[in-house]
């Protein structure tokens, strides 16, 4: 066993396998349709598809349309279908015919484009025989009809595959061929980690994506080991006096410096503290009545200049105001 898991959706008397992707199909008696695959915990799709249990599912050879029958006497394909008695069973057929049984007739529809489902055939079962389940043979134009008195088969051009490939199957196989095949089926096993809603994910180029920053453990662990490094490095032995030890000290404390220095810058970014010099200031245009309150890019050189301006200019107008006030005192005598 693979895995086991509760829907938590009450009781479930229909699944089928979705063909195109190996997705798992279940009905509920909620009306509920969901989707599973092995490896997850809830369901991929959880659709409400009848106001009452779901007695049928179906889907298609191609995997994007699905047909489901419930106790409403409806039939869903991508819109509600009312008949005068309930759907019963419902199956596709490998060129892309939906069988559906009611009561004692089948009714067999055909995508006449763009997924328009018309009536191709009809077939009355006869003294009233009440149909249990329908099913197509593969690669043959042959439905198969189970009854309450039996089993009844009936020809229905067009619904088999007429090229078959032998890798996936075949009807003529052999007695030896079909011994192999079961030891073939159990190697070729499907993984559960490869079914998915879009098997076309697989054997695909994953996108590129932005390089994940590293955390902060990973960034000094990594800056311990260039340090440790940078520490053992063996200096090349000079003469006149210029492999003294403190010259080898100073040097190799230059080489433990330029070892760190990248991945405190590194943290820095990590911690939204960028690097003065990497800082950079947008020019934004504010609305004159804002502009006030912008702080001056002046330099300190500049805003110095301004004051002994200002200091100046409030001096001279001070001694022009005691000057004119002694002229008006002197004259006034």
């Amino acid at each position: 066993m693979v895995a086991n898991y509760r829907t938590g959706l009450g009781r479930t008397d229909v699944m089928r396998v979705n063909p195109y992707n190996a997705v798992i199909g279940l009905g509920h008696a909620g009306g509920k349709v969901t989707m599973w695959k092995p490896t997850s915990l809830k369901p991929l799709v959880t659709m409400l598809c009848h106001s009452g249990p779901v007695t049928a599912i179906a889907f298609d050879r191609g995997g994007h349309l699905m047909a489901t029958a419930g106790v409403d006497r409806k039939v869903k394909l991508w819109d509600q279908r009312p008949y005068a008695a309930r759907a019963q069973s419902l199956d596709f057929s490998q060129k892309g015919l939906l069988a559906c049984s009611n009561g004692s007739q089948v009714e067999i529809f055909r995508d006449t484009g763009g997924q328009d489902y018309k009536i191709y055939m009809k077939h009355r079962m006869v003294k009233g025989y009440q149909i249990g389940n329908v099913l197509f043979r593969p690669y043959e134009d042959i439905l198969g009809i189970g009854h309450s008195m039996g089993l009844s088969s009936i020809l229905v051009p067009g619904s088999g595959e007429p090229n078959f490939d032998t890798f996936v199957d075949n009807p003529i196989e052999t007695s030896k061929q079909r011994r192999e095949k079961e030891v073939q089926s159990l190697l070729n096993k499907l993984q559960p980690e490869t079914i998915m809603l879009n098997p076309n994910m697989i054997a695909t180029v994953r996108p590129s994506r932005k390089k994940e920053k590293k955390t902060k453990k990973e960034i000094e662990e990594e800056m311990e080991d260039a340090v440790e490094a940078a520490k053992n490095i063996e200096f090349k032995k000079k003469t006149k006096g210029r492999s003294k030890a403190s010259k080898r000290a100073k040097k190799r404390e230059e080489e433990v410096l330029k070892a760190k220095r990248p991945f405190l810058d590194q943290q820095n970014e990590n911690d939204g503290r960028p690097d003065k010099k990497q800082r950079v200031t947008e020019e934004i245009e504010l609305p004159k009545a804002l502009q006030r309150f912008a702080k001056s890019r002046q330099g300190w050189s500049t805003r110095f200049s301004i004051f002994v301006f200002a200091a100046i200019s409030f001096s001279s107008l001070v001694c022009i105001v005691s000057c004119s006030w002694q002229i008006y005192a002197v004259l006034n005598f």
